[in-house]
């Protein structure tokens, strides 16, 4: 889990604790990352990745790139505050996904946003991206998976939000393990070599 927001125990972080009580509880091992306030640069498009397999920029991304290599499954959550992801957590999200060389197929990924009121529909499809484009199938809940809240404690307060947390928790652990069966039994979907077609070309 990538808890997205500058506050270590907001909003935010209250919505992913709900999903992680969840997967715990039903055998699940969690590690949630906080970014904090941490300097995070964007990605420069330098491709020194792919040489050395790591991004020259030698922060957490570099940190949470071995836990997501591991990982059956990963959980973005970030707070909203101009109708998109955090620009930390996006700056973030760019240069793990795009450093990172190893197989992320059938990796389960969900997202999480968390807002006032508005903006959280564009952020959730952000976030989705990123999952998208790796290979990794989307975790869906029972609504866009989302929680209203503006002070810090007022995410608890959504019920229907946090319900929507544990029931995208409990999706996450079956696709998980779906997942697994699914590898033991028939592998992972075979692939073609990847094509790339410049629009100018």
């Amino acid at each position: 889990m990538i808890n997205g927001s500058p506050n270590k125990q907001g909003n935010t972080y209250m919505a992913l604790h709900e999903m992680q009580k969840v997967l715990e509880a039903d055998g699940v091992q969690v590690n949630m990352v906080h970014i904090g306030h941490e300097t995070i640069s964007g990605c420069i498009g330098c491709r020194k990745c792919r040489e050395s397999g790591k991004c020259v920029f030698n922060d957490m991304v570099n940190a949470i790139a071995p836990l997501l290599e591991k990982a059956d499954g990963l959980v973005v959550g970030s707070p909203v505050y101009y109708a998109s992801p955090n620009a930390s957590l996006l700056a973030l999200m760019d240069r793990l996904m795009f450093s990172t060389h190893f197989d992320k197929t059938m990796k389960a990924g969900a997202s999480v946003v968390v807002a006032r009121r508005g903006g959280l529909s564009s952020s959730f499809d952000v976030l989705n991206k990123y999952f998208t484009i790796s290979g990794m199938p989307v975790v869906s809940g029972q609504y866009w998976n989302s929680v209203h809240g503006a002070a810090t404690g007022e995410a608890v307060k959504d019920a229907e939000g946090m319900q929507g947390m544990r029931t995208l928790a409990n999706n996450m652990v079956f696709l998980m393990r779906s997942i697994q069966l699914g590898k033991q039994r028939y592998g992972l979907p075979e692939r073609e070599p990847a094509i790339f077609t410049n629009f100018i070309r």
